[in-house]
């Protein structure tokens, strides 16, 4: 009988751009695969962040106004578009994080309770 295929643990839906712009607050001018390796390397592997669902996000962040971005030309001569927070990105991060520690906070009370 065929093992039921466990799935992968994927970033939490929702938490992309949380994650995107704590990283930014950090580590300032990253480009696209930097970022996630950062999150692959500080999650310790457990969160995985595919490029099809990370670019979209930089754009749509960029589009809001939390993101700037800028091409540069790196040692290697190959190009690479950098992001950085704006300071709209900064209040949003504070936003997100706090939303993030409510719905946290709900769910290892549910956790506990059930």
């Amino acid at each position: 009988m065929p093992q039921p295929r466990q799935s992968k643990p994927d970033a939490l839906q929702g938490s992309l751009d949380l994650l995107i712009l704590k990283i930014l607050s950090r580590r300032p001018n990253l480009h696209g695969y930097a970022i996630l390796a950062a999150i692959h390397e500080i999650a310790q592997d457990v969160l995985r962040v595919e490029e099809g669902s990370l670019y979209p996000a930089l754009h749509r962040l960029e589009e809001s106004g939390h993101l700037k971005a800028q091409w540069v030309t790196k040692e290697t001569g190959r190009r690479a578009r950098i992001y950085e927070l704006t300071a709209t990105g900064k209040r949003q991060l504070a936003t997100e994080e706090s939303r993030w520690q409510k719905i946290t906070a709900a769910i290892t009370q549910v956790l506990r309770e059930a």
